[in-house]
């Protein structure tokens, strides 16, 4: 499974202003709705139970919130790079800055994991992160999600 299966360029948000953790978890919902077809309060719902469980900031400024759906007909992506880092629970204490939302048909099992693993390998290359922070358009930011050494790791 690769980035480009999972994230289009519509997906990627190369700037968005937020205040705080739940506001990030309402734009991703918002922006992912048009994307995916279902209500942004059930994405934003599913999500915020999901951070209920324990946060999905895994550290050094990167956040991969997810979330399981009854109608979904397969894994989509969010990518966004926040103007200011915020709070986000992470487990190390930073704020985050990067974000990847994941969305997964409740049947995905797997596929879910796998793409969970893929997107948390991409994300701690240091390198990358460091690309995906100097980079300004949602076009940019989506060639280095998708055609980076690392997502080629099994």
């Amino acid at each position: 499974m690769e980035i480009s299966d999972l994230l289009s360029v519509e997906g990627v948000v190369p700037r968005l202003k937020v205040g705080s953790k739940k506001q990030v978890l309402q734009e991703l919902a918002q922006h992912a709705s048009t994307i995916v077809g279902a209500h942004e309060r059930e994405i934003f719902d599913v999500l915020l139970e999901r951070e209920r469980l324990g946060t999905t900031g895994v550290g050094k400024g990167v956040a991969i919130p997810h979330g399981k759906f009854a109608n979904l007909d397969r894994l989509h992506g969010v990518f966004a790079r926040l103007e200011e880092p915020v709070d986000f629970d992470a487990v190390d204490d930073r704020p985050v800055d990067l974000i990847f939302l994941l969305l997964a048909p409740e049947t995905a099992g797997a596929d879910h994991l796998k793409a969970l693993a893929r997107v948390s390998r991409l994300l701690r290359d240091d390198a990358v992160c460091a690309k995906l922070r100097g980079s300004e358009s949602a076009e940019a930011i989506y060639a280095l999600l998708t055609e980076t050494p690392a997502s080629n790791a099994a």
